[in-house]
């Protein structure tokens, strides 16, 4: 029998994509519980829950993401994000969980880096500049604490930006993507509104992010964290030009002032080398290709009114 996964938030855009390449694997290595996991805010409905699936390892992914948000409910983002993993280790130690669990952070938790101190590396000092990032480094730092004074074995990891289909249109890439294909389908005047395009990020396509997920459960080293990334730094305009290519139609760019956001990193490119040795993961999807699949997808909506 395999060991059973819990993957906490699997109805959103890396949990529904973990689910579908666990379906469609040969040999997955873990089976997904079936069932969806409790609002992370419920501390009494987790221990029901734990004692009900009794998972043989974990990967947290439930979270309250949307920067914006964080700023007009920071409140509700600490209570989801840091105090809800709080709910899931107190759960998971009550039930005497023996497995491993994968504690999934963010990137955004570096904040601002001078351009000379690039790439980041996980020695880079976390300098968070927004709730979500302050809510994650919390709960990531409760997780540290747990996995050297608890029971409960825990490896932590912080992904940077990544792509792909099913990803909310409040993201960046998405957004674009589906003002593109509105446009190429006549459904909209052929202008983009977009926040600052003269950023750089650095993407991983959400495939590729699974997979360095589950290397982590399974060589990851109890108590570290690392970087999840490309490595590759590409500019927000960049991937505006790409999509209108794939698109073959042409628009006016217009910014939009709700886009912006607050105590915005101007460039952004981490190193995944401590990943690489630990784990052998690499990433492997190219850019164009992650594009080109959000695009499709956002292509289909537009067709089907969706």
């Amino acid at each position: 029998m395999l060991p059973r996964l819990l993957i906490t938030g699997k109805s959103g855009f890396v949990g529904n994509t973990m689910v579908g390449m666990l379906a469609e694997a040969r040999d997955p290595g873990f089976a997904a519980i079936p069932e969806e996991s409790p609002d992370l805010r419920d501390c009494s409905a987790w221990d029901a829950f734990i004692a009900a699936v009794k998972p043989d390892a974990v990967i947290h992914l439930a979270a309250q993401t949307f920067v914006p948000e964080s700023f007009s409910a920071p409140r509700r983002t600490f209570e989801i994000n840091c105090f809800g993993t709080l709910h899931l280790l107190e759960a998971l130690q009550r039930q005497k969980f023996a497995g491993r669990m994968l504690f999934v952070g963010t990137g955004d938790v570096y904040g601002t880096v001078a351009a000379e101190r690039l790439p980041i590396t996980e020695e880079t000092l976390p300098r968070p500049r927004n709730p979500y990032a302050v809510s994650k480094l919390a709960a990531e730092s409760l997780c540290f604490q747990w996995s050297q004074t608890g029971d409960i074995d825990i490896v932590m990891a912080r992904p940077f930006n990544h792509i792909g289909r099913g990803q909310n249109p409040n993201f960046v890439i998405p957004s674009m993507a589906r003002q593109i294909a509105e446009i190429a389908a006549g459904k909209r005047p052929p202008v983009v509104d977009v926040g600052d395009i003269d950023v750089t990020r650095d993407f991983t396509d959400v495939q590729d992010v699974v997979r360095a997920y589950f290397t982590l459960i399974e060589a990851g080293r109890r108590g570290e964290v690392y970087n999840v990334c490309s490595g590759r730094e590409t500019t927000i305009r960049d991937a505006l030009v790409t999509l209108g290519k794939t698109a073959q139609v042409e628009f006016e760019i217009r910014q939009d002032a709700t886009k912006l956001r607050v105590a915005e990193q101007r460039r952004i490119v981490a190193s995944n080398e401590k990943i690489m040795r630990a784990t052998g993961w690499t990433p492997v999807i190219p850019f164009a290709y992650s594009l080109k699949e959000v695009f499709d997808e956002w292509t289909d909506r537009a067709s089907s009114n969706v």
